[in-house]
């Protein structure tokens, strides 16, 4: 019987709780929407006390709008608690979700509530909170006089939804009640745009901006602010108070005029677009110069909105009051709104003498263009242009800067003036990183207010001040390149210009600056012909030189002819090479004067590694110039020149791993300055020298080594053919003599006969086949074979040195880490035992001497007691890899050169000059021509290793 019971029971909650959430849904009055849930809760749910209070966000308390007690009064429920720190009805506003007390007697976070628990004994109670969109509106108590605070899941349930109704409800009320009491500038300002429109002239329609604007805002006086760029100030034009601006004011009234400098902050905050706001302890500007400001217009509160056409502000428009104010949004947009309706309007005014002024300016830069295509009128135009440029920015002085690369600074090619001023004469500086890119990617004019005071262009600060310049306008020449021609525009106050005039002004740097590059393109030309003019015939003179080296300085006659070249094309007075060859410790002085002044000692001793201009040079991958006072007392010893004061020196290079075998000195006054196109044409006049120089050195050592080589070649083969015409005499005696009848004596005859025979026939070959070059022959050994050979010829050097030998890779014959001393190291390699493919093919006897050198070369290098081991391995079915390993010493820098990467420097002194480096060298080239490789290389376990790859000779073999 208790479940039909119990479905009733469900129905009937369900019914109660549509009931109450379709008069939520419809209820208007926040009141009438408070008591319903009160009542909802009183009949579903068992609680002795249920509270609910509305938040107050701005003053941070909870409003208590009704509920129920367990006694009879009632003003508790709709008193104000304000919500403190710690307290737990600040961490559920904070928090947003329920919380529950066991027992509210007890809750010390709950002061107020505490109180009132004790005396109606309420124990478990539940705060919950009412939210919306993580909004919090409101706060639910509910309260028992049992202990505990837990809800079942279906009453937690239902208590959501109808708090969750609520909160909507309540949510929207509040929207719906901003809305109505914000107000809408929308409809004024189309009012005011309205009465703008059949007004006459710009004064009428300020006076009605601010009417509408001191009507919709409220405020204790409404200003319109103009400026005035030549003076730097602002004035009032107009004001809501009809009284005469500029005669008695009070301490109520504003000041008529105000600079720049006053209003430096919101200056540049309007200059960029930006509203001004300043009222109750905030303001949109810096705290201390908002108490300027404030003292300044004599108000607590200001709300600015900036007048602008074309980027130019005009003015602005103010609303003022005298006590702290929190200007609201819809105050700020209509105050935007109706600075802007004045931007609009204010060109309106003054729109004849703008079309009549863009007129002229478009006059004058056609005249500027037209200079362009008749060069010959260019400084007539620019003068015309300067004249009427100075008069339409109302400026002082016109400046055309030109950056001189010798001096490193800005130098005036032009200038006008008025008649009273006195023209510059000044030169400056170079600009400062920062300044330099900021004109190299600037696309307008760039202004300069204030330049005691603007860190931009610091250092010109100090000479224009000094000569009267406070303000000014710089415009790159070359837009998108290095500033190279500036055009310069001052002005002796603190002044600011319009856009239309800095555009105008930018149009004609802009034109005026091709009209320079095309002159200076005909300058550079013309030096660029006299420059190369020069330079083909010091070429001319080199190669006469190289051809026809006269007899009395064949040895210098070469770089004298350079130097006296270098002198011509600077027109230099003292031009002197240091000249040495490697491995000499003192350089040769090479001279050519042309003034006594400038005399030097030419048979002084300059010692390479300590001389300063020598070491400065090689330092240096190009040119360096210095004062004479840099040099050291030891330089100055020989270079003692009285009117030496400029020095400019420059290493012959050639590639970068030859090493340079000279250094040009250059001498002039003090103040003499090269420029950059004499510079390159002598860095290109030195380079020639120093490959000319080194080729003919290059071509004198090669000759001289071939003409000893031909000699060494001629004489070795006399030598040989002696041997040879020597041996063949004797075996024909011995043959004439006949065989010994002693059977021992006659074998040991026959042998030795037939080894003479065999040398014979050798020296025979090499005497007709390799007279003048070498001739390769084509056989086949087995690599056992040439390895027992090779051994046995350092057999000697192996016994002198103590030294271990391992043979590896021929199988089971192999001979591992043997003495030397023991008979069985050599019987160990047995040609027998290895097969018939494992046998190398090519020059054998040449393959052989290679072996056989690279043997000696690993003995000499290796300590006493000392082991090496010959590894063979076959790397394919072509190839046969032989690697010699051993502890040995060897330099480095023999390494580096034997590797064929590495370019060889023909004039230094190198390892692979001399043995063993030139044998070695030999080798690789031999072997190369034979098709196999010889790399000589070292490992990181400090081992030598010398890898040796042979052709193998083919199977039918």
């Amino acid at each position: 019987m208790g479940q039909p019971q119990k479905s009733l029971r469900d129905e009937q909650q369900i019914l109660a709780l549509c009931s109450v959430l379709q008069s939520l849904r419809e209820e208007d009055d926040v009141d009438v929407l408070i008591s319903s849930t009160i009542s909802y809760i009183q009949q579903e749910f068992d609680y002795s006390l249920i509270w609910i209070a509305l938040y107050d966000r701005h003053q941070h308390t909870l409003l208590g709008k009704g509920g129920i007690t367990p006694d009879q009064d009632k003003s508790f429920l709709h008193k104000r608690v304000l919500l403190n720190a710690g307290d737990i009805l600040e961490q559920v506003v904070i928090e947003q979700g329920p919380l529950g007390v066991v027992d509210l007697r007890n809750e010390t976070r709950a002061a107020a509530w505490q109180e009132f628990g004790t005396k109606n004994n309420i124990q478990g109670t539940i705060f919950w909170p009412i939210r919306h969109k993580n909004r919090f509106l409101g706060l639910l108590l509910l309260g028992s006089k049992r202990w505990g605070y837990l809800l079942t899941g279906d009453s937690k349930i239902r208590l959501t939804m109808i708090l969750g109704v609520l909160g909507a409800v309540l949510y929207q009320k509040e929207i719906d009640l901003q809305q109505k009491q914000a107000k809408r500038p929308d409809q004024p300002l189309l009012k005011l745009l309205e009465n703008i429109r059949v007004l006459n002239n710009l004064d009428q329609r300020l006076k009605a901006v601010v009417e509408a604007t001191h009507k919709f805002v409220s405020p204790t006086r409404t200003n319109i602010y103009w400026f005035e760029r030549q003076g730097r100030y602002f004035w009032c034009r107009m004001s809501n108070h009809l009284v005469n601006i500029g005669r008695d004011y009070g301490d109520k009234q504003p000041a008529p005029g105000m600079t720049v400098q006053e209003l430096s902050e919101l200056y540049y905050a309007l200059s960029v677009n930006e509203i001004v706001w300043i009222g109750d302890a905030r303001s949109s500007l810096q705290s201390h110069f908002t108490a300027q400001l404030l003292k300044r217009l004599r108000v607590r509160s200001l709300l600015a909105a900036p007048i602008l056409w074309q980027k130019d502000l005009l003015g602005f428009l103010a609303v003022e009051d005298h006590e702290p104010r929190i200007w609201a949004e819809a105050d700020k947009n209509f105050l935007q709104g109706a600075a802007g309706l004045i931007s609009l309007v204010a060109p309106i005014d003054s729109m004849e003498s703008t079309i009549k002024q863009i007129q002229d300016d478009t006059q004058l830069s056609s005249q500027v263009a037209q200079a362009i295509y008749h060069k010959h009128e260019f400084n007539d135009a620019l003068h015309n242009c300067a004249r009427k440029l100075l008069a339409r920015l109302a400026a002082t002085r016109f400046l055309l800067l030109k950056y001189d690369v010798d001096h490193n600074n800005y130098q005036i090619i032009y200038q006008s003036q008025p008649h009273n001023r006195r023209p510059l004469t000044l030169a400056l500086d170079d600009l400062a990183q920062v300044d330099h890119s900021l004109l190299k990617y600037a696309k307008a004019a760039v202004e300069v207010e204030k330049l005691d005071e603007d860190l931009r262009f610091f250092n010109w600060r100090h000479p224009l001040i000094e000569h009267g310049v406070r303000s000014q306008l710089i415009c790159n020449c070359s837009q998108g390149h290095a500033p190279t021609v500036l055009l310069l525009i001052t002005h002796e106050t603190h002044r600011s210009w319009s856009t239309l005039e800095k555009e105008l002004l930018w149009v004609v740097s802009q034109q005026i600056g091709v009209i320079v590059q095309q002159l200076q393109l005909q300058i550079d030309n013309e030096q660029q012909q006299k420059v190369l003019h020069s330079i083909q015939q010091c070429l001319t003179a080199i190669e006469h030189s190289e051809q026809n080296p006269t007899t009395e300085t064949s040895e210098n006659h070469l770089e004298r002819t350079v130097i006296a070249q270098i002198a011509s094309v600077l027109d230099c007075p003292l031009v002197l090479m240091l000249s040495w060859s490697s491995g000499q410790t003192y350089a040769e002085i090479i001279e050519s004067i042309t003034d006594k002044r400038f005399q030097i000692a030419a048979d002084a001793q300059v010692t390479i590694n300590s001389e300063a201009l020598i070491q400065w040079a090689l330092g240096q991958n190009s040119y360096l110039n210095f004062s004479v006072d840099d040099l050291p007392p030891e330089t100055r010893k020989w270079l003692h020149g009285p009117d030496i004061g400029h020095i400019l020196i420059i290493a012959l290079r050639t590639g970068a791993v030859y090493v340079p075998t000279g250094v040009v000195v250059i001498a002039d006054h003090r103040q003499r300055q090269w420029s950059q196109l004499n510079l390159d044409a002598i860095q290109t006049l030195v380079t020639q020298l120093a490959w000319s120089r080194r080729q003919l050195q290059i071509t004198q050592l090669l000759e001289s080594n071939n003409q000893e080589l031909q000699e060494l070649n001629w004489y070795k083969h006399s030598r040989l053919e002696e041997i040879q015409r020597t041996t063949a005499l004797l075996l024909e005696q011995i043959h004439d003599l006949g065989i010994p009848s002693n059977d021992l004596t006659r074998t040991r005859y026959q042998l030795l006969l037939q080894q003479l025979d065999q040398t014979t026939a050798s020296m025979t070959g090499l005497l007709k086949l390799e007279k003048w070059q070498l001739h390769h022959n084509t056989e086949t050994m087995p690599i056992s074979t040439l390895l027992k050979r090779s051994l046995e010829r350092v057999e000697t050097l192996f016994e002198q040195h103590k030294l271990w030998v391992g043979v590896h890779g021929l199988g089971k014959s192999s001979a591992e880490y043997q003495s030397v001393n023991s008979p069985s190291f050599l019987s160990g390699i047995q040609t027998s035992s290895y097969p018939s493919s494992m046998a190398i093919a090519g020059d054998i006897v040449k393959i052989e001497l290679i072996l056989h050198e690279l043997l000696v070369f690993a003995c000499h290098r290796s300590q006493s007691g000392g082991r090496i081991d010959i590894w063979c391995r076959r790397l394919d079915e072509e190839l046969l890899e032989l690697s010699i390993t051993d502890h040995g010493i060897i330099e480095p820098q023999l390494l580096a050169e034997l590797d064929h990467n590495t370019p060889k420097d023909f004039l230094a002194l190198s390892l692979v000059d001399q043995p063993p480096g030139l044998h070695l060298r030999i080798c690789q080239n031999i072997i190369q021509q034979l098709g196999g490789e010889l790399h000589i290389y070292q490992l990181p376990d400090s081992r030598v290793v010398s890898r040796l790859i042979l052709p193998l000779a083919a199977k039918n073999h």
